[in-house]
């Protein structure tokens, strides 16, 4: 599903659109895109020169859709590489129709648990150099981390009460990453689980304000 501004009238090529950024949101397993459409919602006044798309995850899961399969080892390195063409196709589909095709330090990754991964995955590999990354309760899968995207602010907020990926994983994700020379912000919110809180979505969208604007 696409959650969108309002529509355009007429060319819509890159230098035509009244919107300047792109944020694109990436679901957790089992989900859809259409289930972050109440955060795009809320953001929606906040940016007014912002698109916003939600696409759904490339592969099926029993009650949605998935990034990748988390049977076995969800983080063994070649599963994370093996899907990477299905997210590069998800995201460059996402980015010509939205016509940001040619305008990649204009998009921002914004993912959720899963979708934080392939995100973080993405940028840290220097495959999308683009213009802002916030990972809620995500992690870094084990790889050597590029200097290629360490121009892409990010911002990582996690629950410190997350029983599902736990807090230390976005904590090793910011020191693996700062140590490549990107520049990181890190969030640990006192009392959240494996969710984005009211004070976590805040603190992202104010940290795209800053980056994209």
């Amino acid at each position: 599903m696409w959650v969108r501004a309002p529509s355009l009238s007429g060319n819509r090529e890159r230098g035509q659109l009244s919107e300047h950024s792109l944020i694109i949101f990436l679901h957790g397993i089992g989900a859809s895109g259409a289930q972050l459409a109440p955060l795009a919602s809320s953001w929606r006044a906040s940016l007014p020169n912002a698109r916003f798309a939600a696409p759904d995850a490339p592969f099926h899961h029993r009650y949605g859709h998935q990034w990748f399969s988390v049977e076995g080892n969800p983080l063994a390195p070649e599963r994370i590489v093996a899907v990477r063409e299905a997210f590069d196709k998800v995201i460059i589909a996402v980015a010509r129709r939205e016509g940001f095709e040619n305008a990649h330090d204009q998009i921002a990754f914004v993912g959720v648990s899963q979708g934080a991964v392939v995100a973080l995955e993405a940028v840290a590999s220097g495959r999308w150099q683009i213009g802002a990354l916030v990972g809620f309760s995500g992690l870094l899968p084990p790889q050597p981390v590029s200097r290629a995207s360490k121009n892409t602010p990010v911002l990582l907020v996690h629950g410190e009460n997350d029983k599902t990926i736990p807090p230390l994983a976005s904590r090793l994700a910011a020191a693996q990453l700062s140590t490549a020379g990107f520049k990181v912000e890190l969030e640990v919110e006192r009392g959240t689980g494996h969710t984005i809180s009211t004070s976590g979505a805040q603190k992202a969208l104010s940290f795209l304000k800053k980056s994209l604007l």
